[in-house]
């Protein structure tokens, strides 16, 4: 009665997470199974789930003027979105579909020197007896990782920030197809420490008429 007379400060919202393709936090997409019945054979990743529940979202602003979102599902995998310009379908530039294939702990700052300088990115990747190219090569004698900073959205509305240096890398299958490969360095900091990883993911692109957004 009183915070009606008076007024009532309002819980902050949670700040929303971003939304493209229909696809949302809490949303849901199913992927094409004859494609990945043909390209499974040739990819790292197996039985892969052909319904995927997005269970957190991720934004970062890439230096070239684009938009990177990220819809993390319950197979241990992304939907990789990047745009270019804004955030709408017309924007769209790629997309694609990572799983995680390894995490390693980094646990001081020379392991995490050495893998910024020498592991992320190298001019060939070899993974489980595949060969991958680097892809993102600079005008000089190097080429460091690309750094960003990565906001992901939780189902809880709790939101927490990574700064990620990553190297992308690919391969060629039949059918004029790729492979890709992501090696990324992330760093998050909880409290007063830092906590710091290796990640590697393998990804495949994905076109408009391999999704089913469910809505």
């Amino acid at each position: 009665m009183f915070s009606k007379w008076f007024g009532k400060d309002k819980t902050p919202d949670a700040p929303k997470a971003p939304e493209i393709m229909g696809l949302y936090l809490g949303g849901s997409f199913e992927l094409a199974d004859l494609k990945l019945k043909l390209l499974e054979p040739e990819l790292t990743i197996q039985n892969c789930a052909r319904s995927q529940l997005i269970q957190a979202v991720g934004q970062a602003n890439l230096d070239s003027g684009g938009t990177m979102l990220r819809f993390y599902t319950d197979d241990e995998a992304f939907l990789q979105v990047v745009t270019d310009g804004g955030l709408t379908e017309n924007h769209i530039t790629d997309v694609k579909l990572w799983h995680f294939y390894e995490t390693q702990t980094i646990g001081d700052d020379k392991q995490w020197q050495h893998c910024l300088d020498n592991l992320i990115s190298q001019p060939t990747y070899t993974l489980n007896g595949h060969t991958f190219t680097r892809v993102w090569d600079a005008v000089g004698d190097t080429s460091p990782p690309v750094a960003v900073s990565e906001t992901t959205y939780e189902e809880d509305g709790d939101t927490s920030t990574t700064d990620q240096f990553m190297m992308l890398y690919e391969r060629e299958l039949d059918n004029d197809r790729y492979e890709s490969l992501l090696v990324v360095g992330e760093e998050k900091i909880i409290g007063q420490n830092k906590d710091r990883c290796l990640v590697i993911s393998t990804g495949f692109d994905v076109q408009p008429t391999d999704l089913t957004i469910n809505g």
